[in-house]
């Protein structure tokens, strides 16, 4: 702030100095002091903020102080700086489960992109085709931001079973999409694992893997790929039968072999995941519970991301009922729920819930396990409600329909020949959903994930 206020003191200054100049009749020693202080001046000036031009010193105060020339002190817009604020804010809140600041920032982010592009012209109808040569970068730039916020704003949605409210988020990233394809090319994928997260989320198992799937083939980035296919082998962990777990294995061994290779933990925590239910499907409960165990502690080390913590905990809590160690499973499981509810994961909570049934089945204590079954019926009639008005939705055929997303690229499109986000962002990936999101449509999907066998049950069965 001092520093701008210099170069506007400076900036005056020099104005005055050559106006002055500018003046007929100035006498010759009056004449060679004044240039010898615009030289002095230009110096300044160009040692504090790269110019030395009168109007472009005057520029230089509406711009950012954060880079010197050949940058000419601006790295984006001021407008877009704000923008980019708000967005690491939710990037940064969002694993923690910090959902209402998350809120406030996409909403303030969203409204800045929104007023920003209204300035550019981009309203309601209007696609690439229809932008100038002179809006491409600047329209670029606030459209991948603005689609990193929709992002973000589906996955807050589905870890919060609000699936309604992750629909129309998606269906925005969807529209904006179909409308400038070319900018937005880069993004793709990141749609299409979208679609996979919401339609695993409402328990479309085999939509879901097709998405990932399709998502996985639209990058370049091994990172999203590995993720992808991890998050399809969870779907088809989900179905059940033979053949899926199969095609899990066939995407999670490759991935497993070579998970040392990755620079981030995201994918290494995801992988030994997927890797320990495919163990505790093989009936291999005491290697699962010791992969899972390691893929815990960088999960809550170094990742941060509680949801995919607590989904850890509640499987190590089955896999300490399963091995009959009833005391940690207690604990596991109590530290799990309080993650989930923190979370309002609807799923992982009844998940949990159900594993409670069975430990309380364990040790004989019947009054908890009938408190807890209440229990366990109110979040599922909730989370039925919550998946009954998304299946009622009119944009739930669009995103779960095993296709990709049609749209008409345009010939010859100006976008294409200007340097912008979209091109050159095209190999890139946007911020992934670190968990796996082992949400279900009913109890019964959930417990698919554990072999019935696996734990002690009486002859009474919950419905299903």
């Amino acid at each position: 702030m001092q520093k701008g206020e210099r170069v506007k003191e400076l900036a005056t200054e020099l104005g005055t100095v050559e106006r002055t100049l500018a003046q007929p009749g100035l006498k010759e020693r009056e004449r060679s002091a004044l240039a010898h202080k615009q030289r002095q001046l230009k110096y300044q000036l160009q040692t504090l903020c790269g110019y030395d031009k009168l109007n472009d010193v005057l520029e230089y105060g509406d711009k950012l102080l954060l880079a010197p020339p050949p940058m000419h002190g601006e790295w984006l817009p001021r407008a877009a700086v704000f923008v980019l604020v708000d967005l690491m804010v939710v990037m940064v809140s969002r694993p923690k489960g910090i959902f209402k600041e998350c809120g406030k920032r996409i909403h303030s982010g969203l409204q800045l992109i929104r007023g920003e592009l209204s300035k550019l012209g981009i309203v309601d109808g209007v696609t690439e085709a229809n932008l100038e040569h002179s809006t491409i970068w600047t329209a670029g730039l606030y459209l991948m931001l603005l689609l990193q916020f929709l992002e973000n704003k589906v996955a807050v949605e589905l870890t919060r079973s609000e699936f309604v409210e992750a629909q129309e988020a998606l269906a925005q990233m969807i529209n904006w999409f179909t409308r400038f394809p070319t900018i937005l090319q880069g993004c793709e994928s990141t749609i299409e694992m979208l679609r996979g997260q919401y339609a695993h989320s409402v328990g479309c198992f085999d939509e879901a893997a097709f998405h990932f799937l399709e998502a996985a083939r639209l990058t370049e980035s091994r990172s999203m790929q590995s993720m992808c296919q991890v998050y399809a082998a969870v779907s088809y962990i989900c179905k059940g039968d033979a053949e899926s777990t199969s095609q899990a294995l066939e995407l999670v061994g490759p991935a497993y072999r070579t998970m040392d290779s990755f620079v981030g933990v995201r994918e290494k925590t995801c992988i030994i995941f997927a890797y320990g239910l495919l163990l505790m499907r093989q009936q291999n409960p005491q290697e699962a519970r010791l992969r899972l165990a390691g893929g815990l502690r960088i999960a809550h080390q170094q990742l941060g991301n509680i949801q995919l913590v607590s989904q850890y905990l509640t499987i190590l809590g089955t896999l300490a009922l399963q091995l009959h160690d009833c005391v940690q499973a207690r604990e596991i499981l109590k530290s799990s729920l309080t993650l989930a509810k923190t979370l309002y994961d609807i799923p992982t909570q009844i998940w949990i819930l159900s594993v409670f049934t069975e430990l309380y089945r364990e040790l004989e204590e019947r009054e908890n396990e009938m408190e807890n079954s209440e229990y366990e019926r109110k979040k599922e009639d909730d989370l039925q409600r919550r998946l009954s008005e998304a299946h009622s939705s009119p944009f739930h055929p669009e995103l779960v329909e095993k296709t990709r997303i049609q749209v008409q690229q345009l010939h010859n499109s100006s976008a294409e020949q200007q340097g912008m986000p979209g091109t050159t962002m095209a190999n890139a990936d946007l911020d992934i959903p670190e968990s796996v999101g082992l949400s279900a449509r009913q109890s019964s999907s959930v417990k698919r994930l554990i072999d019935p066998s696996s734990v002690r049950r009486s002859n009474r069965r919950r419905p299903s």
